[in-house]
């Protein structure tokens, strides 16, 4: 009568041990999409840059990292002095973080701080670009076309979240005046942009120009910086829509005290904090960031001359909208302000 009772316990031993053998094969298969450093691909598994960073730094330059942990220091009591709210995430929130999902990078992109090399380096990284290796073969528009590269928010919340924690991210700033400036000029300025002309070119004219001449209120292609200011500083404006990213402020567009970035390069330091990146993926011998050209690059001196047709009056205002960038990126005040 014992006999079909040790069948029974003799098949739920054998049933057990499928199941743990399964699950055992299971767990070893890692998706592709998974943080770097713990894939299991029958090779080695190379050391993320987040562990770079934090666990093996001694392969980077000491000076250099010394550099970087302290912005990372000043940040985060920049954000702990001037911000009082705190606040969740959401996927609106990180439109600007492209995902590298080969090498664990988040990169928060910011227009006019040089974001079409990035965005081309990481096609390159991505496999995005296909067989091309150097960036620069990259045509700039297509670096900028949606779905070449995938942002965080395209991911679900533990997607997000996972990646948020285990892989580096980086954000490259900008001295904001001269980020202003050399936003007005590349489309204010330049013939080609007749979309920004007609889009925001012609609402300024309207709003901001004493007696327009009917030409300038069609083309909205004479817009002075003055006028620029002016519909900058204007509570409508921004009641009216968001900023356009090439004007919006770092802090709006990358939420550096919700996502606590662990390198933030400088457009001043450019070169310098591209290669320390680089390195810190561990593909800088597979490529370089491209060396920019610096006969056209907006300077402090040409920021200065732009600002000396505004009134103080207008620059104080215009310091207070862009504040919370200068104070979170150790910016000073430009010598140049006549308001202090």
């Amino acid at each position: 009568m014992r006999k079909p009772k040790v069948i029974r316990m003799v098949f739920a031993l054998f049933l057990g041990c499928f199941i743990m053998v399964i699950f055992y094969f299971n767990s070893s298969l890692k998706p592709a999409s998974e943080p770097v450093g713990e894939r299991s691909s029958g090779q080695k598994s190379r050391r993320s840059p987040l562990q770079t960073l934090y666990g093996d730094g001694d392969q980077i330059e000491s000076a250099v990292q010394a550099i970087h942990q302290g912005r990372r220091e000043l940040l985060e009591e920049a954000c702990h002095s001037y911000t009082r709210k705190r606040r969740v995430l959401i996927p609106e929130d990180l439109k600007h973080v492209i995902v590298d999902d080969q090498h664990g990078l988040l990169y928060c992109y910011v227009p006019k701080v040089a974001c079409t090399n990035w965005k081309r380096v990481l096609m390159v990284l991505t496999g995005a670009a296909g067989s091309l290796r150097d960036p620069l073969a990259i045509p700039a528009n297509e670096a900028h076309i949606p779905g070449n590269l995938r942002t965080l928010s395209e991911y679900s919340t533990t997607q997000i979240n996972q990646r948020l924690r285990s892989y580096l991210k980086f954000v490259f700033v900008r001295e904001p005046f001269e980020r202003l400036v050399s936003a007005y000029r590349n489309k204010f300025t330049r013939s080609y942009n007749t979309a920004f002309h007609k889009r925001y070119g012609t609402k300024i004219v309207r709003r901001h120009r004493p007696d327009p001449q009917p030409e300038a209120l069609e083309r909205g292609n004479d817009v002075s910086f003055e006028e620029f200011v002016y519909y900058l500083v204007d509570p409508a404006t921004q009641r009216e829509e968001p900023f356009n990213e090439h004007w919006e402020r770092v802090h709006s567009l990358c939420h550096p005290c919700l996502i606590h970035y662990d390198v933030v390069g400088k457009y001043e330091t450019l070169e310098q904090d591209s290669r320390y990146v680089l390195q810190l993926a561990g593909v800088e011998d597979q490529v370089s960031f491209p060396a920019s050209s610096k006969s056209t690059r907006t300077t402090g001196d040409m920021a200065a001359q732009f600002f000396q047709n505004i009134s103080p009056f207008y620059q104080k205002k215009l310091y207070n909208l862009y504040r919370m960038d200068f104070l979170l990126f150790n910016y000073s005040i430009p010598a140049y302000l006549k308001f202090r």
